[in-house]
């Protein structure tokens, strides 16, 4: 077997590694082996190309056709394997036998964002899809959701529009992955139903700090059905275990920067390193009297049902263990469709809903090219699959036999399938009458109050980053109109928050926008619509990065990992070169990355562990000193040892240490440092540190 190290060398001095070598042979797609793969088939020398060179043409026509047309939306995600295990006996609510307490079934899940093309980063402000394939033993069901509970619209014939506004301009190409333009907020200005959405898109949820400290949500109220056909109405949650996290704006952008690929690379770590994230999944269970009773038509997806008035019922836990083997096989190639149910879960009239499970099958025949994508791996059910259909491309799985057709007369061995009316789907027989109207429901019209409601809930950092989020995007329309009609909407949400956002744009304050319906003024806040005050107080799966020097205290950096590690922790060292440091102790190790492309954003708490010489050449060092004030300024905690004050006088933030800066002197300062760290941030500081504060 040949070396990594032992390459031979060609007449051209490059690498030249054959079967020989104990590769395994390469084959053309038909098979055939291939006895070169550096040069194509020439007449002479150099002369011109043969067509006989079968290898060749099949290896460019293959790469000629490698790109398929990207998602519309939702076009940059990420997906991992993994398993759901039902912990709660449903059996009373639905016949799923995904369900039965103890089954376990295999998921498949794509995390990802709205706007932005396959190319755009991954800590842009948007919507995050949050999709999860169960490959039940009834068949496939897709639960295509996202990290919002609520949805823009109320009606699916507007989704073209949305998603048109939201995308970079046609006559200009341009802003990508970004809603900070006149398209979108005139869009937004114009659509009053789209006001609880936009306090969600500019809260923190729309900056998580990875997929997996994010929640999940169905969004639309599906149905139960249980084995007697009883319904009851279902909002269907996924709770991370490790707790919500987001980032800070201005860290967002930094983040872009130093690694667009932030959240897919945390994903694929954590999973590598055997750090699997989990969620439990949830359910928000009721029935026709709670529906008639609530203030709000549960039918309407810009609305929630607050977990004050319907608790989250955990039904069982989702683990992704598994990276994939090739993202274009099953993370790109993977087809989501709302209309995927399987016995015991049905739709509602929710018009978005509805207009969903319209779209998503021509969706994915675009997309893929065939109605014959269910053969792709990633889609193919994991139970048996019988069907007369046939033919089309990529026809794999074609009907054996003589028979395409029923009723046929072939028997039971040669006729193929029937239906079957004790195992077989049976949609809820739901009552239905009315003219045929283009009419929306007048239960869908209040447009504010539920708005109020999550930004009351917020926590005071909070609501300070969702006015100075509004400030900003508003401050890049470049029409004054729209602008003024934002703010009068925000008048009917709160008016401290349409007063802040009015005097940083230098607006006067408009009129309150006309509500098609008085908005509820006194609905409670709730704790869980917020992240900070749902924090679980844990820095498991979290990363502390320590930027060490050579002569850092050997017996301090084993004391901080030794911490680190006891809490779930990870940690990462950032040196100045990547070659790593000599310590106290004499032994060299290692650094993970160095400071030009290790900045403080990569990490959820930072130390600065120098010693005396290390601070000296470090202290006039850009980079340096950007590790430093960025982590003060994005309200990190900060551990640091006393040779580091030079750095942190030239950071600018020696003279603003807080109660969230930890001078560490030995072992128990460590420990208590690294105690700290579960509350993620120092929230004290940043209104220090803001101008907008």
């Amino acid at each position: 077997m040949a070396k990594d190290d032992d390459l031979k060398l060609d007449e051209t001095g490059s690498p030249r590694q054959t079967a020989q070598d104990g590769y395994e042979t390469m084959t053309t797609q038909q098979g055939i082996p291939v006895s070169e793969d550096q040069n194509h088939l020439k007449a002479g020398s150099p002369g011109p190309m043969l067509m006989d060179d079968f290898h060749f043409r099949e290896k460019m026509f293959h790469f000629d056709h490698e790109r398929i047309p990207e998602r519309v939306v939702h076009a940059r995600g990420y997906g991992a394997r993994g398993v759901f295990e039902a912990t709660e006996d449903l059996s009373e609510f639905t016949s799923a036998s995904v369900f039965e307490k103890g089954k376990k079934t295999p998921v498949f899940t794509r995390f990802s964002t709205v706007a932005g093309n396959k190319g755009s980063p991954d800590v842009a402000r948007d919507v995050r899809g949050f999709a999860v394939k169960f490959y039940t033993d009834e068949g496939n069901w897709d639960l295509v959701g996202n990290n919002i509970p609520v949805f823009f619209i109320q009606d699916a014939v507007k989704f073209p529009d949305l998603i048109h506004a939201a995308k970079p301009a046609p006559d200009r190409g341009f802003p990508q992955a970004q809603t900070a333009h006149d398209n979108f907020w005139d869009f937004m200005s114009l659509s009053p139903e789209t006001m609880h959405m936009a306090m969600w898109i500019m809260s923190d949820r729309t900056i998580p700090r990875s997929f997996r400290f994010m929640e999940g949500f169905g969004v639309h109220t599906f149905r139960l059905i249980n084995a007697e056909g009883k319904s009851s109405f279902v909002k269907f949650h996924w709770k991370p275990k490790q707790g919500m996290q987001s980032v800070v704006w201005n860290e967002a952008l930094k983040l872009n920067g130093a690694d667009p690929d932030f959240h897919r690379r945390d994903l694929w770590s954590a999973i590598d390193a055997g750090d699997h994230p989990e969620w439990e999944l949830g359910m928000q269970i009721f029935d026709q009297d709670f529906a008639d009773k609530f203030p709000f038509d549960v039918l309407d997806a810009t609305k929630i049902i607050p977990e004050e008035d319907v608790p989250v019922r955990i039904v069982g836990r989702m683990t992704l263990n598994e990276n994939v083997d090739n993202f274009f096989a099953e993370t790109e190639q993977v087809a989501f469709c709302t209309q995927n149910v399987v016995p015991g879960i049905g739709f509602t009239d929710d018009p978005l809903l509805q207009g969903r499970n319209f779209s998503y099958l021509d969706t994915q025949l675009k997309r893929l090219g065939s109605p014959n994508f269910t053969r792709i791996p990633v889609n193919q059910p994991r139970c048996p699959v019988h069907t007369f259909q046939q033919d089309g491309h990529m026809a794999m799985m074609n009907p054996k036999g003589r028979a395409n057709y029923e009723p046929n007369s072939w028997g039971t061995e040669k006729g193929g399938p029937r239906e079957d009316h004790e195992r077989g789907y049976k949609h809820y027989p739901e009552e239905v009458s009315g003219p045929k109207t283009f009419h929306r429901s007048e239960t869908f019209a209040d447009h504010y109050s539920q708005a109020r409601q999550f930004y009351v809930s917020q926590s005071a950092p909070e609501q300070k980053h969702m006015a100075d989020a509004l400030t900003f995007e508003l401050s890049k329309v470049e029409h004054e109109k729209i602008r003024t009609r934002m703010v009068s909407h925000l008048r009917n949400i709160d008016e401290d928050l349409a007063k802040t956002v009015a005097k940083g744009l230098r607006l006067n304050l408009p009129d309150p926008a006309k509500p098609a319906k008085a908005p509820i003024t006194d609905l409670p806040p709730s704790d869980p619509l917020s992240i900070v005050k749902m924090n679980k107080g844990t820095f498991k799966g979290r990363k502390l990065g320590i930027y060490v020097t050579d002569g850092a205290d050997a017996g301090l950096l084993s004391a901080l990992k030794d911490a680190v590690k006891a809490e779930g922790g990870m940690v990462e060292l950032v040196a100045p070169m990547v070659g790593g440091v000599k310590l106290s102790d004499g032994k060299t190790m290692e650094a993970d990355q160095k400071i030009d492309g290790g900045p403080s954003v990569l990490y959820d708490a930072v130390v600065l562990l120098f010693s005396e010489d290390g601070a000296e050449m470090t202290k006039n060092d850009a980079p340096s000193r950007d590790f430093a004030a960025d982590a003060f300024a994005h309200a990190k905690f900060l551990g640091y040892t006393e040779a580091a004050m030079p750095l942190l006088q030239k950071a600018g933030v020696a003279e603003a240490l807080d109660d969230g800066c930890v001078r560490l002197g030995g072992a128990d300062d460590a420990k208590r440092f690294v105690g700290m760290l579960g509350k993620l941030r120092h929230w004290g500081r940043e209104p220090m540190v803001d101008l907008d504060g």
